[in-house]
């Protein structure tokens, strides 16, 4: 499944809310950059023990998870972020109905931290920052994401 298009308008209002809510001004770098800018501008909110906005983390996530999907192709591990997203990844066996047998879940926050490696796969684990049900749940390999 090729990952979503984005939305450059959508990307661009999200990222100035939250620059707005973190005093900061808007942004006025190139449309290339601007899911970099989101995806740092929504850590800086956590960073700073505020909560991003809605709009902003939703698109984060979106982006990160679409990289994740684009990195490692496959349906055999659901990845869920809820509310924001959930896509499928990992090649193996394909999941077609039902609730799937491998799937992995977590909050926002933590799921940018693992994507950009701010947090590895075993801490995240260990604090009990993720779920993960199935015998290839484990999402260790394919993170963090690399640079894109």
């Amino acid at each position: 499944m090729p990952p979503r298009k984005l939305d450059q308008e959508k990307l661009r209002s999200a990222l100035d809310g939250q620059l707005v809510a973190l005093d900061e001004p808007s942004y006025d770098g190139p449309a290339s950059s601007l899911p970099d800018a989101l995806v740092a501008a929504v850590l800086a909110a956590y960073d700073r023990g505020l909560e991003p906005e809605r709009a902003a983390a939703r698109q984060a996530v979106r982006y990160l998870l679409d990289r994740l999907a684009t990195a490692a192709p496959g349906r055999t591990v659901e990845v869920r972020v809820p509310p924001y997203a959930a896509v499928q990844a990992v090649e193996g066996p394909r999941h077609t109905r039902g609730t799937p047998p491998n799937v992995v879940e977590m909050d926002g926050r933590t799921w940018m931290e693992l994507a950009l490696g701010r947090l590895t796969w075993a801490e995240a684990m260990a604090k009990n920052l993720v779920s993960a049900s199935g015998s290839r749940a484990d999402l260790s390999e394919h993170l963090p994401l690399q640079p894109r």
